[in-house]
């Protein structure tokens, strides 16, 4: 059905959009990851610089001891050359606690950052005076940065979830609203011909049949009337199969036996084309498919006026025109008429269009449409289906 495709190509479109968010949102959340790292990095890096100048000069200057207080803010901790820590900041640790969490904390830093080495050796001596390590973790700013896509794939999840539950949803709602909605359409095609036979059968029991008309001959017509109408049904929800078919004739043979059942106020007016028109199709849907919309024309136009059919054909196509000069189709309509109980009907079902719509689109890998509407004026449909030859 048109709204269960639409449900399929609104939900392909949105994971991708989805994933497109999610990549562009990763792309910029790393840009920002490796962008603080480095000024992290940078800071650190002064830090260690003004550790060196302080050990360095007796009397630092202020702005080596500003440096040293508002610079390093991450987590550090400082190692002599043989790896034993002589020093730590922003490491909440107690004198009284187990040197091993220091040293854990050490391990920790390294696998998240490079050491920065405050290194100082006097010209005339072979001993360094200064040869130390500074190791750092990541500040409490990015350790959060890093579970941010974590947490925003949750979300998305979450919201995939919810909208997957609203998909099914309505997805259950329009197979409730075609089930009831073929139900309806099965008792309605049903009941005409066993009215018929109906009243046949009691126009014998009670011996009033016309002389001139064959009882047995015209419940024959609405028996195999019967028949058409379950095989039509029975190839809805399995893939029929398709022959080659003559269109005008099938065309031809829907309408004669339409226009014997339609009101005198109905004028048809039909053109053909002089060539057979070849198609690879299944006869009995093609003509359920014209019935919907020439029933639906004839409803348009309230049982009185004239309905227009056409063919146009090329090298590749054949276009059939079914138009009728009824009350038109409101703007806001439009994207509905073909939907699953859609009617502007008091006592439609909604399921005529939608029926023609999938038989044409779904098994006949054609094309059915509205070509143009105009309210007050009429409608005017479309089947356009690939020829065979």
């Amino acid at each position: 059905m048109r709204s269960l495709s639409l449900l399929e190509r609104i939900k392909n479109s949105w994971l991708f959009v989805v994933f497109g968010i999610v990549a562009l949102i990763l792309w910029n959340t790393n840009l920002l990851f490796d962008r603080l790292k480095t000024e992290e990095r940078k800071k650190m890096e002064l830090w260690a610089m003004a550790q060196k100048e302080s050990i360095q000069n007796q009397a630092p200057t202020n702005l080596t001891l500003e440096v040293l207080l508002q610079t390093g803010t991450n987590p550090m901790i400082q190692v002599d050359a043989r790896g034993r820590i002589i020093g730590f900041k922003n490491i909440v640790w107690e004198v009284s606690q187990d040197s091993a969490l220091l040293y854990k904390q050490l391990r920790r830093f390294k696998t998240q950052n490079d050491p920065i080495p405050i290194y100082f050796k006097i010209p005339e001596q072979s001993t360094p005076l200064v040869d130390q390590k500074l190791y750092y973790g990541d500040s409490s700013m990015l350790l959060k940065l890093q579970y941010y896509p974590l947490a925003l794939l949750l979300i998305i999840f979450l919201f995939g979830l919810v909208l997957y539950y609203v998909f099914k949803t309505i997805r259950i709602s329009e197979q409730n609203k075609l089930w009831a909605g073929m139900a309806k359409e099965t008792a309605h095609q049903i009941g005409t011909p066993l009215s018929s036979m109906l009243g046949w059968i009691a126009l014998g029991k009670e011996d009033s049949l016309p002389k001139d008309t064959d009882a047995f001959t015209e419940m024959e017509k609405d028996v195999h009337r019967l028949q058409l109408i379950t095989d039509r049904f029975s190839k809805i929800g399995s893939l029929p199969q398709l022959v080659p078919l003559d269109w005008t004739a099938s065309i031809r043979t829907t309408l004669q036996y339409l226009e014997n059942r339609s009101a005198e106020q109905i004028h048809f007016s039909v053109s053909y084309p002089e060539t057979v028109v070849e198609i690879e199709g299944n006869s009995e849907l093609l003509s359920w498919t014209l019935e919907n919309l020439v029933k639906n024309g004839i409803d348009a136009m309230k049982g009185k006026g004239t309905l227009r059919l056409w063919m146009e054909i090329d090298a590749k196509k054949a276009k059939l025109y079914v138009q009728d000069e009824g009350q038109g189709i409101l703007k806001e309509h439009r994207k509905k008429i073909f939907s699953p109980g859609f009617s502007t009907k008091k006592r439609g079902w909604g399921l005529g269009l939608s029926l023609a719509k999938r038989i044409v689109e779904h098994y006949h890998k054609g094309q059915l449409g509205i070509v143009k509407t105009a309210v007050g004026v009429g409608t005017t449909f479309c089947i356009s289906l690939e020829r065979s030859r």
